[in-house]
């Protein structure tokens, strides 16, 4: 038998506040402004509690604030979207670094565009083979703001004598520079406004241009739960550039959804690997302090579920800078909670 359930005292609304500083015109009304929510679609989003404001400013790009939560720790939020915390960043900087590092048998030279958390050269650095780590961020005042805040993730990486550390438009960089690298990593925001130009053809060919012989490039490429499409046509993008794209999946909590990877590379083929081939050269690199990355992690974050599978089934147009993947109109901003007593 079915009980009724007992109405609740409150009322908990989203709301999207265009006005953040619209007034509340009934008294019942209370803005909850230490939740911070982001929606993943139309129709779905979630939310954190800020235990603490450490940092809230406008950059030379962008709305930067950095929080302290209760079960995530620091968070970096760049425009009102979720970046890293110390408490998982692992989950995301891990696979992007290790199952390419590991495939390669340790890279000598990697380019990070991005990254200003130093989480992914953090662990680039890690690799006694590294000889040189060239991390090229737009924004200097994310370094800033994540040397001071948020040191655990980066720990002493800007601070190492192989990194070369430069802050300029990582497009210009690519298409100017004539270093060569076995790594790019690129640790970039979604793919709307100016970053949408690094999710196109045209950028990929760019990079694999700057590839060594047997080099890789990896990324994110959004999520195959809420943003289906994007995942499917970034995929075909890489393929449209390189022989063998090879797509990745974990869950990262502070993004609220299984979260999209690839690696992209003419000749590395991650699946060709054995367990007991990357156990091997773990142990040879003697790794410090991996939390997420193992033998057994590497094959099943490229274990496809079949729903997975059929979404990059079928060739899609690849992006361009004429036709690139539009996440803003996704997504909603300045989202807001209301109580109603």
């Amino acid at each position: 038998m079915a009980t009724q359930r007992k109405q609740p005292s409150k009322i908990t609304l989203f709301i999207l506040s265009f006005f953040p500083q619209l007034p509340l015109m009934e008294k019942n009304l209370k803005l909850c402004d230490d939740i911070l929510v982001e929606s993943l679609s139309p129709n779905m989003g979630y939310y954190f509690r800020s235990e603490k404001v450490l940092a809230k400013t406008q950059t030379e790009f962008q709305s930067l604030e950095v929080h302290e939560f209760k079960d995530y720790g620091r968070v970096l939020r760049l425009d009102g979207i979720f970046q890293t915390s110390d408490r998982d960043e692992f989950l995301y900087h891990e696979p992007l670094t290790h199952v390419p590092g590991i495939c390669m048998n340790g890279a000598r030279t990697s380019l990070v565009i991005g990254g200003g958390d130093g989480g992914a050269a953090e662990e680039l650095l890690k690799y006694p083979t590294m000889e040189k780590v060239v991390m090229v961020e737009l924004d200097e005042g994310v370094v800033v703001a994540s040397k001071k805040y948020i040191p655990d993730i980066a720990k002493d990486a800007f601070n190492s004598k192989k990194l070369e550390l430069r802050y300029e438009d990582g497009i210009k960089y690519i298409q100017n520079t004539s270093e060569k690298f076995d790594h790019v990593l690129l640790d970039l925001t979604d793919p709307f406004g100016p970053s949408a130009a690094l999710y196109t053809k045209n950028f990929y060919e760019d990079i694999n241009r700057i590839l060594n012989p047997g080099g890789a490039l990896s990324l994110h490429i959004e999520s195959p739960i809420t943003r289906p499409t994007i995942f499917s046509g970034l995929y075909w993008t890489l393929k449209s550039v390189f022989k063998n794209v090879t797509p990745m999946l974990n869950y990262v909590p502070l993004y609220g959804t299984l979260w999209g990877f690839a690696i992209a590379s003419q000749t590395l083929d991650p699946m060709k690997m054995t367990k007991e081939e990357v156990k091997k050269r773990l142990a040879h690199f003697n790794l410090p302090d991996l939390k997420f990355y193992n033998e057994d992690t590497h094959f099943s974050l490229m274990s496809l579920p079949n729903y997975v599978r059929d979404l990059i089934k079928h060739e899609q147009k690849p992006y361009t800078p004429d036709y690139s993947p539009n996440v803003e109109s996704l997504i909603s901003r300045n989202l807001k909670i209301v109580e109603i007593n």
